[in-house]
This record gives C-alpha cells, sequence and structure tokens, in this order.
C-alpha cells in the first residue's frame, strides 16, 4: 500500500496549484511512497486542462477527482473516500513545501506512532511584508498562544487542514469532516481526541502559507473564526475556554470605557491613559517581536496593524455569534459567507 496521498481540495486556485507542484518537485522523499490527489470542487479557471497536462510531464504520482462545487469539507472528505495512502495529509492549497517536510513526517510517524498529527505554518523569505505580518500575529505567542504549531502554547495542539494528517483507520472509525463553514478541521481534531487516537505535533514538518490575502479579506477571514469559535462549542464545549473571550472582552470592555468616560470624564479620563499606556507596550511588543523574527521593517510596521486586526475581528466574530446562538436561538452562527458555500451563487456567476 501507498504510504502517503496528500489530500488538496481545489476550487479556482490554479495558480496557488502551480507554485505548490514546484515546491513539491523538491521533496526529498521516494516519490514511489505518496501521491498528491486533487479533488476540484467545481472550478471554472482552467485547472482540469491545467493539471492533466502538468501531470503528463512529471515524475509525481497525482491523481484528480472532479465534483461539483459542495465546498472544502466534503471535497476532503471525497479524497479520503478515494486515497490509496495508508495515511492522508490535507495541505491547503496556497502552501509549499520546503524540501524535508514529508521526510521529516515519516521519521516522527515511525518514532512515536502518531495515528494523526500536524504541523505549523510560517513564512518564505520570498513572502511580502503584509504576508508575514499576518503570518506574525496569527503564530505568534501574543496573537494566538502558540497554539498554531509551537512547542510551547497556552493550549492543547490541533491540527489544522493546511497542514494535517491521519492514520486511514481513523477515517474508517469515526468518519470524515461535517459540514460546518468553518472550523471543520477542529471539529475533526476534537473528535480525533474523544476516540482516543494519539495525537502529536510536528513542528518540524512545517509548510509554507501564502496567503492570497488583504487587510480586508484578513478581517473577514479571522471575524468568521470568531464565529467558528461558538459554533464549535455547541458541539464541544471544551473548545470554548475563558482565554478564547478575550477579544471579546477587549472590544466590550473599549464600548463600555466610552460610555463610562460620557458620564464620568475626569475618571474616564485615567482609565484611558491607563488603556492607552497598556496598548502601546502591546504594540511595541508585537513590533520588535516581527522585526527580530524578519528583520524586515515594513513587516514589523505592518504587524501591529494585523495584530489590531485579528483581535477586533475575532471578538466581533464571538459577539455576533453569542448573539445569534444565545439570544435568537439559531443552531449555527453565521459570519461572512463565501461563494462556494452557496450554489444559487456559484450558478449565477
Amino acid at each position: 500500500m501507498m504510504m502517503y496521498s496528500i489530500i488538496i481540495a481545489v476550487y479556482n486556485r490554479t495558480g496557488e496549484v502551480k507554485e505548490l507542484l514546484e515546491s513539491a518537485e523538491n521533496l526529498d522523499f521516494d516519490r514511489e511512497r505518496f501521491e498528491f490527489l486533487f479533488v476540484d470542487d467545481g472550478s471554472k479557471d482552467g485547472f482540469q486542462n491545467y493539471i492533466e497536462h502538468y501531470r503528463s510531464k512529471t515524475g509525481i504520482q497525482i491523481r484528480t477527482i472532479y465534483q461539483e462545487n459542495k465546498g472544502p469539507g466534503e471535497a476532503r472528505n471525497n479524497g479520503m473516500r478515494n486515497a490509496s495512502g495508508q495515511y492522508f495529509i490535507f495541505v491547503d492549497s496556497d502552501c509549499m513545501f520546503p524540501s524535508h517536510w514529508l521526510c521529516t513526517i515519516d521519521r516522527e510517524i515511525k518514532q512515536h506512532g502518531y495515528e494523526a498529527f500536524g504541523g505549523p505554518d510560517t513564512c518564505h523569505e520570498s513572502f511580502s511584508p503584509l504576508l508575514k505580518a499576518i503570518t506574525y500575529s496569527m503564530t505568534s505567542k501574543l496573537g494566538t498562544g502558540g497554539t498554531r504549531g509551537q512547542k510551547k502554547s497556552i493550549g492543547k495542539f490541533y491540527p489544522r487542514s493546511f497542514n494535517m494528517g491521519i492514520h486511514r483507520k481513523v477515517f474508517e472509525n469515526i468518519g470524515g469532516m461535517n459540514q460546518l463553514r468553518h472550523g471543520q478541521d477542529m471539529d475533526f481534531s476534537q473528535r480525533i481526541y474523544d476516540a482516543g487516537y494519539k495525537v502529536g505535533l510536528i513542528s518540524d514538518a512545517f509548510v509554507y502559507h501564502k496567503r492570497r490575502t488583504s487587510l480586508s479579506k484578513f478581517y473577514r477571514q479571522i471575524f468568521n473564526w470568531g464565529v467558528a469559535r461558538i459554533n464549535l462549542s455547541l458541539a464541544h464545549p471544551s473548545l470554548l475556554k475563558p482565554i478564547h473571550l478575550i477579544p471579546a472582552v477587549v472590544v466590550l470592555g473599549l464600548i463600555l470605557l466610552a460610555f463610562f468616560t460620557m458620564i464620568f470624564p475626569k475618571w474616564g479620563g485615567y482609565l484611558w491613559a491607563i488603556t492607552g499606556l497598556v496598548y502601546l507596550l502591546v504594540n511595541l511588543t508585537a513590533f520588535f517581536q516581527s522585526f527580530i523574527q524578519y528583520r524586515n521593517i515594513e513587516a514589523a510596521l505592518l504587524s501591529p496593524v494585523t495584530l489590531n486586526i485579528q483581535v477586533f475581528a475575532y471578538g466581533l466574530g464571538l459577539i455576533k455569534a453569542l448573539w445569534q446562538t444565545k439570544i435568537l436561538g439559531r443552531k449555527e452562527a453565521e459570519g461572512f459567507v463565501k461563494n462556494y458555500y452557496s450554489k444559487k451563487k456559484l450558478e449565477s456567476r
């Protein structure tokens, strides 16, 4: 049996796939022991023509599945149903590999007997300052507590679908990913833990995550993650901890402070001064940590911006989701909806 099936859900991402495969050509691993399984979720950008042409001229084993647009969760499930490998590895289409990535995974699985695993995402030195700033805010202890793949973090490590693997028996026993709009991988990881499988962080098996994003797209993405945290907690209460509510507390605290200042201007002024000092220290910390990490002044200047967007977007997403589920009684909160979740929108384009 083939050892690894690398499953990649694709939706109008041909440009990203080109860069991913260019990096895959440099993987230092026996090509007979892994395959790339692309699940095209109804792309309209010529992916099929590109991948068929590429497959004819490369030594990498590539298979493709084509389906109607159903979203990334069902695409990954379809991939697992058709994968040949003993292990399934999920990678996002906007990722690239260092040459040691798969070799490191193979070594750590053999050494530790992991039945599920994951690795971090990081920046390549060639990435833009904005991508470096976003990566800083999403991976630093100040931004996320190091939960996306650092050896020391404030909470349990949950493998995420940009760099996540499972033994095929996991899928056979617990099934695939659910239909949550966001947070499918977190739900999947929690179910893996609940089933008693051995889960491990392989910190050296990182991928370069080249997000095609802007500050506005980054805001919407993080907002949806805040919404997803509440949806996840409805199925898995343990996934919502007090620390996850800190961004919402920050947002509500500033709103309350503004009202307090209107009533008690003098005391409000003192509190704003203290708040401003804390705010300044946090942003200076982000600047210097980012500069030390990337040695790039533009990325360092952008890092406090992306950190603030992350905090406020996540907090507002949490607040909206709590309102929808706890006050309005909805079974699932909804944030910004991507086109691929609506077949009507897909057909109208």
